[in-house]
C-alpha cells in the first residue's frame, strides 16, 4: 500500500503540474522583490549625417517610426540653404530612474506575490493529500474486486460439482431430470457471476494504473488485509490542519492581499532619476552657414566627447483619477475574499459532518465484523447438510441451491467486513487531514 502511494505521487500528472505552478509562483515572488531596484540604462550611440537645422512647428503624430526612436533628432544652424556637409557624431549616456518611495504599493505586491506562492504551495499539498487518499481508497477496491473472484471462483466449482452430483443422480432416476436443468442453470449463474467479477477487477485494476501513471497490468497486492483491522482508529489532528482546508484559506489570504494591492496601486509614486550625458560632434563650435568649413569628416574626430550634462531630479507623480478607476476593483476583489469565505465554510462544514459520519462508519463495520464468522460457519454448515440431505433425497434442490446461495454471499460479506473497517478508517483520515493514521497501519 505505502509503496503504491509513494509511487502515485511521485508520478501523477496533476502534481507535477501544481509542483510546476509552485515554482512558477515562487520565481514572480523574487521577480516581485527585484523589480524595487532602480533602473539603470547605459547607451551608446554613433551617427553619421548632416545638421541642417530649420525653424518651424513639428508634431511627431502619424509620423513613420514614431514612437520606435526613429524619428531624425539633427541639431545645427538654420541656413538659408540645403548643405549636404555630413560628419560623425556619438552620444555616450547613462541613466538611473529609482521609485525609492511607493507608500506601501511594492510591499504589497511582494506580500501579494507571497500570497499567491503559498495558495499555490497549499494547492500542491491538498493535491498530494488527497491523490494520497485516492491511491488508497483504489487500491482496498481493487484488492476487493480481486478477492470476489476468488469468491466467485469457489462459487464455481461449487456449483460444478452440485451439477455432476445431480447429474450422476438424474441418471439412475434418483431425482427427477428438471433437477439436473436447474443445475445445469446455477453453473450458468456462477459463470456470469464470475465474468462479472473480473470486469470490476479490470476496471478498478484501471482506475489504480491511472493513479500510479502505469500499465493496466495485474497487481500483486496485500492480501494480509483480509486478516487484519486497524489497532488505532483516533487522530488528534484539527479540521483546520486539513490540506484541503488550508489550501481554500490561503484562496482567501491571497485575495485580501489582492485588494490590499489595488488599494495600494492608487497611491502617488515618488521618482529619484539622474543622467549622465556626454556628446561628441564631427561640426566644431563654430561651424555656420558663413563657416561651412568649420567640421571634420573623421570618424576620430567625430565620436571624441567634447560636452558633457549631468542632472539629479526627484519627482513626485499621482493619477488622481485611479483612485476611482481602482475603486470598483477594490470592491470586486472584496467580492471574491466573500464568495472563497462561503467555500470555505461549505468544505469546513462537510469535513466535520464526514468525520462524524467515518466514526459512525467504524463502529458499524467492526460491529459486522464480529458477526460475519457467525454467518459464515452458519452458511457453511448449512450448505453440506442440504448437500447431505439432498444426496439422500431428504431436501429440493432449490433448498441446496439456497443454500449455496446463502454461503456465496457469507464468503462475500466476510471479506468485505475487512475492508470496510480500513475504508472506514480512510474516510476519518481524508476528513481529519490525517494520512498518517491510515498509511502507518497499512504497511
Amino acid at each position: 500500500m505505502s509503496e503504491a502511494v509513494t509511487h502515485g505521487l511521485k508520478n501523477y500528472q496533476t502534481i507535477e503540474a501544481k509542483r510546476n505552478y509552485y515554482r512558477a509562483s515562487a520565481a514572480l515572488k523574487q521577480n516581485t522583490k527585484n523589480e524595487y531596484l532602480p533602473n539603470l540604462i547605459g547607451s551608446i550611440q554613433q551617427d553619421y549625417g548632416t545638421v541642417n537645422g530649420q525653424y518651424g512647428p513639428l508634431g511627431a503624430v502619424g509620423l513613420p517610426g514614431a514612437g520606435a526612436g526613429l524619428a531624425v533628432a539633427s541639431a545645427g544652424p538654420v541656413s538659408g540653404l540645403q548643405s549636404w556637409n555630413a560628419a560623425f557624431g556619438a552620444l555616450y549616456l547613462a541613466n538611473v530612474n529609482w521609485e525609492f518611495f511607493t507608500f506601501g504599493r511594492v510591499r504589497s505586491k511582494i506580500k501579494m506575490s507571497g500570497a499567491q506562492a503559498n495558495r499555490d504551495s497549499a494547492d500542491l499539498t491538498q493535491e498530494q493529500f488527497v491523490h494520497g487518499i485516492r491511491v488508497a481508497g483504489a487500491y482496498l477496491s481493487l484488492l476487493t474486486a480481486q478477492r470476489l473472484i476468488v469468491v466467485a471462483q469457489s462459487n464455481l466449482r461449487r456449483a460444478v460439482v452440485v451439477q455432476k452430483t445431480i447429474k450422476a443422480r438424474a441418471l439412475t432416476g434418483l431425482n427427477p431430470g428438471v433437477d439436473s436443468s436447474l443445475a445445469n442453470a446455477d453453473v450458468s449463474r456462477a459463470k456470469l457471476l464470475l465474468i462479472q467479477a473480473i470486469n470490476t477487477e479490470q476496471q478498478n485494476r484501471n482506475v489504480l494504473a491511472q493513479y500510479l501513471k502505469l500499465a493496466p497490468d495485474p497487481f500483486l497486492l496485500d492480501t494480509t488485509f483480509f486478516e487484519r483491522v486497524p489497532a488505532d482508529f483516533k487522530t488528534s489532528t484539527e479540521i483546520d490542519n486539513n490540506p484541503q482546508v488550508q489550501f481554500y484559506k490561503s484562496r482567501i489570504r491571497f485575495s485580501d492581499q489582492m485588494a490590499l494591492f489595488l488599494k495600494r496601486s492608487a497611491l502617488p509614486s515618488t521618482n529619484f532619476f539622474s543622467i549622465i550625458q556626454t556628446r561628441a560632434s564631427g561640426f566644431n563650435y563654430n561651424y555656420s552657414p558663413l563657416a561651412p568649413q568649420n567640421y571634420s569628416s573623421s570618424y576620430a574626430d567625430g565620436i571624441t566627447p567634447t560636452r558633457s550634462n549631468f542632472l539629479l531630479g526627484v519627482a513626485l507623480s499621482w493619477n488622481v483619477m485611479n483612485l476611482t478607476k481602482i475603486r470598483q476593483q477594490v470592491n470586486a476583489q472584496h467580492f471574491l475574499s466573500a464568495a472563497y469565505q462561503n467555500e470555505y465554510d461549505l468544505i469546513s462544514t462537510q469535513l466535520k459532518d464526514q468525520l462524524i459520519l467515518a466514526d459512525q462508519k467504524i463502529e458499524n463495520c467492526l460491529l459486522s465484523l464480529k458477526e460475519v464468522p457467525l454467518q459464515y460457519k452458519a452458511a457453511s454448515d448449512a450448505f453440506v447438510q442440504k448437500t447431505t440431505l439432498y444426496k439422500n433425497g431428504l431436501a429440493t434442490i432449490v433448498e441446496l441451491q439456497q443454500a449455496e446461495y446463502s454461503l456465496t454471499q457469507a464468503e462475500t460479506d466476510l471479506n468485505v467486513a475487512y475492508i470496510n473497517v480500513w475504508q472506514a478508517l480512510l474516510l476519518k483520515s481524508a476528513a481529519s487531514g490525517d494520512f498518517d493514521l491510515f498509511i502507518t497501519q497499512a504497511r
